[in-house]
């Protein structure tokens, strides 16, 4: 079993990619239903601060090591966000985005 700590959820269901005459990328969509979105607001949206900033939903289209396209938002409430955060902490940055 690996000791791996993952920042991130996989959700929705992302579509295969639109691509050009190289075969490059345009564009590709993810579905969420409308409890999900709910959830992810719920569950995955970023502290708001005494400046009114935060409150983000950080979704992240990509492909898996099989080919297959997916979508992940990013938890800032898992093991691995709180270590990255007191990490950047004891060095001085202070910004909660997470890249």
């Amino acid at each position: 079993m690996s000791d791996q700590k993952y920042d991130s959820v996989l959700v929705g269901y992302a579509e295969e990619p639109r691509r050009d005459e190289n075969g490059n990328i345009l564009a590709w969509t993810v579905r969420l239903k409308d409890h999900e979105m709910n959830e992810m607001v719920e569950k995955y949206a970023t502290s708001r601060n005494d400046k009114g900033h935060g409150g983000n939903v950080y979704l992240t289209m990509f492909m898996s090591k099989n080919g297959k396209p997916c979508c992940r938002v990013y938890d800032p409430n898992s093991e691995a966000a709180k270590e990255r955060r007191a990490e950047k902490q004891a060095v001085g940055v202070t910004d909660d985005i997470p890249f």
